[in-house]
């Protein structure tokens, strides 16, 4: 086995076929099962606890054929940010390769993954008297003073971010007011290769934009029929507001934006649309990925599992 730990990389949006991959190539009952592996969730809002439905967490029975990591580590309150997936995923890909499995880092959030393949870039160490008056000043002002004065100073980095993400705007503002800079100007380490530490491969699963449209909005409508009111009250009744991290994930934010149940439901639809497609432009540059056609996932399996055998097995 290499020296060099080997890490799977499998970038894909909300409902375009990556669980029932895993399922198949890494499940001892999947059809197509090839070896060994677990998963490290590559999702922003699958951290948080109670957050099952909206999040389509993978189910108790697939966790209990393959082992996850990074699902279930907060309550939604907390913050959760790209620094803290990669230096967990880091720390567990090292873990599970070490006992001879493979690590499949898999999941939608582009951000994420393009900062575990590239690493982090250097931004200044966060200020704690400049973050506190940053905070006041969007809880006095509000969100959209906010992101409007980011957009000014710099517009690449308000472009990734949504208008509601106070966490972020907060801190694109504070590396510009720490240094001048604006964030977008610093480059991961290495940015353009992708970092030594791992032998990666890449895989990018990429159904047709009119055939992933259309399983996003299915995907919604099972989300619903399977609870997603329920759970959203729930949380709510235990204090949560549209203000607490893990509640401006799409799937919860809209729920305080309208009364009515099929506004919800077809804001949800839009927005998981439009996210999904964002999110492919943060991966489109990345040197060395494969792209799968999953408009038929099922075609494509025996030819994924080759190409996953091939890269484990290659010394």
């Amino acid at each position: 086995m290499s020296t060099k730990t080997k890490v799977l990389v499998i970038f894909a949006p909300t409902a375009s076929g990556k669980t029932a991959l895993t399922r198949e190539l890494f499940s001892p009952q999947g059809s197509h099962f090839i070896l060994n592996a677990e998963i490290i969730s590559a999702d922003s809002q699958a951290v948080y606890k109670g957050m099952d439905i909206g999040t389509a967490k993978p189910d108790q029975a697939l966790q209990k054929e393959i082992p996850h990591h990074l699902i279930n580590l907060l309550t939604p309150d907390k913050q959760y940010n790209v620094s803290d997936f990669v230096n967990a995923a880091d720390l567990s890909c090292e873990e599970i390769y070490s006992r001879g499995r493979l690590p499949v880092v898999c999941g939608g959030t582009g951000f994420y993954i393009r900062n575990f393949l590239y690493g982090l870039a250097p931004t200044p160490v966060s200020d704690e008297k400049l973050r506190n008056e940053l905070k006041e000043r969007i809880a006095r002002e509000g969100n959209k003073k906010l992101y409007d004065e980011l957009k000014q100073i710099d517009p690449q980095s308000a472009a990734k971010i949504h208008p509601n993400d106070a966490y972020r705007i907060c801190r694109a503002l504070e590396v510009y007011y720490l240094c001048g800079k604006p964030r977008s100007s610093f480059k991961a380490e290495g940015e353009g290769k992708l970092r030594n530490k791992f032998d990666f491969k890449f895989l990018v699963l990429e159904p047709p934009r009119d055939i992933l449209y259309e399983r996003i909005r299915k995907r919604v409508d099972q989300m619903f029929d399977a609870g997603l009111e329920a759970e959203v009250r729930s949380l709510i009744a235990r204090g949560y507001t549209k203000e607490t991290p893990g509640m401006k994930a799409i799937g919860y934010s809209e729920w305080f934006e309208s009364d009515d149940k099929e506004e919800i439901r077809e804001a949800i639809k839009h927005h998981s649309c439009k996210y999904a497609k964002k999110q492919y432009t943060y991966i489109r540059d990345i040197p060395g990925s494969t792209i799968i056609d999953f408009s038929s996932p099922e075609n494509e399996y025996e030819k994924t599992a080759a190409l996953i055998k091939s890269f484990y097995e290659n010394q």
